[in-house]
């Protein structure tokens, strides 16, 4: 019995790989256009990390990390997202010194131990964006404008951002007060996760899916009300600069996020096309994060894009594997000569290809249409004394001879038309 993937770890093959790089080159352009810098952070930090930035009381923490005692004794885990590892890296190579703010941009893979589902594996991908040093509402604005920019330019209709303010060290413990307050009054009709949430992370019962619970966190007071005016004047500037760049939001006073992290801004760009899990892109601030891993005291935000929910939106534009020329050589002879044709057109940066083994015409053509050539260039003992090759477009089923001597150029002519 042949050995299969772990569950919930996906292989990236040949036939998705361009949509890969089609995303990560749009995103990295965008990146660009924004100063940001990129860094490469671990897969692997000591548990701690999590521990003390994500929450010890949160689902992440309790149930879904990839945690392991190593050889030499110390708590490891798997990266389930990217903000605290890059918030410690940060730290530890005191990069804040570098510049008042610091704009940086990673991306690769993260773990998390949940029921694997379409949209959601045990090891996903994401592109993260991390803006330290700032606390201006722009910085937030500017955050949410690179996610809704990278996804504009892919293609993607109809998304939502929908935004909210969890309020801030000053405003939000009033608000947690009578939120754990008003669950206590519905204690009993909760689900037994929401009843253990409501004791020790109240807001984390907002994310429950549950439909009784929905049906009474409609009912609960929202922390809009309890917001201090330096928070709610943070959130109006972030939304008139979203009106100003024409980046249609939606107020979702039930927004929260399933990390301790996060103050004041958060949002979610979100697809009708996903189901369920439905969130393509997320952040917001988290001020003090660089303060509760050893740091200085300054403030934060980010953003992070879920690329494999990404793609499954892109699957209708998914296209196989395509080279621009595939070379159908009829003999030793004709072999020989179009090694060099080759050489110069890859030193182009032209994709092309040829068989290994002499096969016959109709067996180089079906092959040529199994990779995705754009064209084949047709080159026999006959074609080579005639010197006149054949060129076949593969897409209008077009043929028409060209001269030996200009072959290289004519093929460039037709490959850049």
């Amino acid at each position: 019995m042949p050995i299969r993937a772990v569950r919930g770890f996906k292989d990236v093959l040949p036939d998705e790989i361009e949509l890969w790089h089609r995303v990560e080159s749009i995103a990295r352009g965008v990146f660009n256009a924004f100063g940001l810098k990129e860094i490469r952070i671990p897969l692997l930090e000591k548990t701690e990390v999590f521990a003390r930035s994500i929450g010890e009381l949160t689902d992440i923490v309790e149930k879904e990390m990839y945690t392991f005692i190593d050889r030499s004794g110390d708590s490891l885990t798997l990266r389930p997202e990217a903000t605290a590892g890059l918030v410690r890296a940060v730290n530890e190579h005191k990069l804040f010194a570098q510049s008042p703010v610091l704009k940086l941009f990673t991306t690769g893979p993260m773990f998390r131990h949940e029921r694997p589902q379409k949209g959601r594996l045990r090891q996903f991908h994401q592109i993260n964006v991390e803006v330290m040093g700032t606390k201006a509402p722009f910085s937030d604005t500017e955050v949410i404008w690179m996610a809704w920019d990278i996804l504009e330019k892919l293609g993607l209709k109809d998304l939502r951002l929908e935004i909210n303010s969890l309020g801030c060290p000053a405003c939000m413990p009033m608000y947690r007060d009578n939120l754990k307050e008003y669950l206590e009054g519905v204690f009993q009709h909760l689900c037994p996760d929401c009843q253990r949430r409501s004791k020790i992370n109240p807001l984390r019962v907002f994310d429950c899916k549950n439909e009784a619970c929905r049906k009474i966190m409609a009912k609960a007071p929202l922390n809009r009300e309890y917001l201090c005016t330096e928070c709610a004047d943070h959130m109006e500037k972030v939304l008139a600069f979203l009106k100003t760049l024409d980046i249609p939001f939606v107020i979702n006073p039930y927004l929260v996020r399933g990390l301790d992290y996060y103050v004041m801004t958060t949002f979610e760009i979100v697809s009708p096309d996903l189901g369920a899990q439905s969130t393509v892109a997320a952040g917001g601030r988290y001020d003090g994060l660089l303060k509760a891993l050893g740091g200085p005291d300054l403030p934060g935000v980010g953003m992070a894009i879920g690329v494999d929910r990404l793609l499954l939106l892109l699957e209708k534009d998914k296209k196989g594997p395509s080279i621009d020329l595939f070379i159908a050589a009829l003999g030793p002879k004709a072999g020989k000569e179009v090694i060099p044709w080759i050489k110069h057109w890859r030193r182009q940066g032209l994709a092309v290809q040829m068989s290994y083994e002499e096969k016959g015409l109709k067996a180089q053509m079906k092959q040529a249409g199994r990779v995705g050539a754009c064209y084949v260039l047709i080159v026999g003992e006959d074609e080579l004394d005639k010197k006149q090759v054949v060129v076949r477009d593969m897409m209008t089923r077009d043929q028409h001879e060209v001269p030996v001597d200009d072959v290289i150029s004519a093929v460039e002519r037709l490959v850049s038309a």
